[in-house]
């Protein structure tokens, strides 16, 4: 190891700190982006969704195969693919013309992503084996996370202002080739301290379970939950993931095994990442589309309100990640859910001319909810488990997380929609538009999306139009808060439920040989 134990674990952190980084930069980048990206390849809200989805997908799709390809066959390897990956797929973006390109090129960053995140935690679990210490290493990797989401709006805003929106995905491209070149010199490498091998049934079983549901759900809000291909998605979805148990309940080598969910701590963090970010990733979606939708913001003004959220998370991950060892993580992850369900609700009043003060509070609110939740949750699910599990459990973790990130667009999408295309026609009625325009917008909005109708000529109905436009999304994105506070609320309870203190350790145990606490990971 260069430089000896602590400078290795300085060089792990570092490289997993810039890895989590590059890898969550698209997330708000993107979302903060959608409106101009709707404008410039005139997609629909469906196909918004995929721009979203194509990054989420294969990151849950895939987090939990590559975390035991790092296991396998070394997670450096693995991390400098993932870096390789982001560059790759930045650049597709960058040069994109099209939305499918666009979405190809977003596949490619979250195949890459999917590399990153178990990897980076199994590296600091690795070269930190003491989960006191370790606890500490793990909030500065969240915080890293919470930086890219915080600082992603910002460079698309400021960027939106001056050049084309392909250009927000250039930064990945120089960032990733550095730290390609820094750890191929510097990163020390590591392998799980047990045999592995990998699990394609389970594999197979799992990306079709995760494919299948996020597009039937996509394809149901746009063009009905009856039609053929969303019912057969549907259930394909439903019979790959029970495979997928089955599977994994008799695999020798398990891509999670069993044995973690004997961990209430592991299960009740595992449940709380998924059900909380279909919440929050489904709202910033809907969020980014109010801004440009019905306030009519610059991609930099929309930025400047969506930071309001990642800056609090990132300011309150600090002195959650202090308080960690004086409070439990039950409290601390219960109490930022709460909080984050009651700044949910509080958006229910929101309307085309709420003031920039007036939602900012509600932000910052939730973001100070968000940050009580991310460092523990994550912190708890690798800390829950014993030594040589912790890149199972990391992966397993971010799987749950990635799989609730990428339902959240669609879920909320299709929530957004359909009661939004539901409510038009009354307000089109109410603003007194002609019945046979009334009928044309209508129709637009329902085969090419809310923000085509935005666009439309309509002579002196114009403006009446966009008033019924803006009241209908109103409509929309109350239910859509709704069911994400109702959804944050639910994570809360399952914590305190299931999230209870681990039972003290026999002095057996305390005083167990080292060799049997912490594993000699494999040559």
């Amino acid at each position: 190891m260069p430089g000896g134990p602590r400078t290795g674990r300085g060089v792990t952190l570092v490289m997993a700190c810039l890895g989590v980084f590059v890898a969550y930069l698209p997330v708000t980048t993107v979302s903060v982006s959608l409106p101009a990206i709707q404008r410039a390849l005139g997609a629909t809200t469906a196909q918004l969704s995929w721009v979203s989805d194509a990054f989420v997908l294969p990151m849950a799709a895939l987090i939990l195969t590559t975390g035991v390809v790092g296991d396998v066959h070394g997670r450096k390897r693995v991390f400098q693919t993932g870096m390789a990956l982001c560059a790759v797929g930045a650049a597709v973006s960058l040069g994109s013309d099209s939305v499918q390109v666009l979405w190809a090129g977003q596949a490619a960053s979250g195949l890459g992503a999917a590399a990153l995140l178990p990897t980076t935690l199994a590296l600091i679990s690795h070269a930190v084996p003491d989960h006191r210490e370790r606890g500490k290493f793990i909030g500065l990797w969240a915080m890293s996370l919470l930086a890219s989401l915080a600082v992603g709006p910002l460079i698309a805003g400021v960027l939106l202002e001056h050049v084309a929106w392909r250009w927000i995905f250039l930064l990945p491209v120089p960032v990733s080739l550095v730290v390609l070149v820094v750890a191929a010199f510097l990163l020390p490498d590591s392998r799980a301290p047990h045999g592995r091998r990998l699990d394609w049934p389970g594999q197979i079983g799992a990306a079709v379970a995760v494919t299948a549901v996020v597009y039937g759900v996509i394809e149901g809000g746009a063009n009905g939950f009856g039609e053929p291909a969303t019912v057969a998605a549907l259930v394909l979805g439903t019979l790959a993931a029970a495979v997928f148990v089955v599977v994994e309940r008799r695999s020798a080598s398990p891509m999670i095994d069993p044995a973690l969910f004997r961990s209430p701590a592991f299960t009740a963090t595992s449940l709380v990442a998924m059900i909380s970010f279909l919440g929050l990733i489904g709202f910033f979606f809907v969020l980014s589309l109010y801004f440009g939708l019905v306030q009519h913001l610059t991609t930099l003004q929309a930025a400047l309100r969506m930071v309001m959220v990642t800056g609090a998370s990132l300011a309150a991950s600090l002195p959650v990640g202090r308080l960690m060892h004086r409070v439990s993580a039950r409290v601390l992850i219960t109490t930022g859910l709460v909080v984050t369900a009651g700044s949910l609700l509080s958006l229910t009043n929101l309307d085309a001319h709420t003031s920039f003060g007036s939602i900012a509070w509600r932000l910052l609110l939730l973001g100070l909810g968000l940050g009580a939740v991310l460092t523990p949750m994550t912190a708890t699910a690798v800390s829950a488990v014993p030594h040589h599990l912790a890149g199972m459990a990391a992966a397993g973790n971010n799987a749950f997380r990635q799989v609730g990130g990428a339902l959240g667009p669609a879920v909320l999408g299709a929530l957004l929609t359909t009661r939004a295309v539901d409510a038009l026609p009354g307000r089109l009625a109410d603003t007194g538009v002609p019945a046979t325009t009334a009928g044309h917008v209508v129709d637009v909005a329902r085969e090419q999306g809310l923000g085509a109708v935005a666009g439309l000529d309509l002579g002196p109905a114009t403006g009446q139009a966009l008033t019924a436009l803006s009241g209908s999304f109103l409509d929309g994105l109350r239910l859509c808060v709704v069911v994400a506070a109702s959804l944050a609320l639910l994570a809360a309870l399952a914590c305190a439920v299931l999230l209870r203190p681990a039972p003290p350790r026999s002095p057996a145990a305390r005083t167990a040989p080292a060799a049997e606490r912490e594993p000699v990971p494999a040559p």
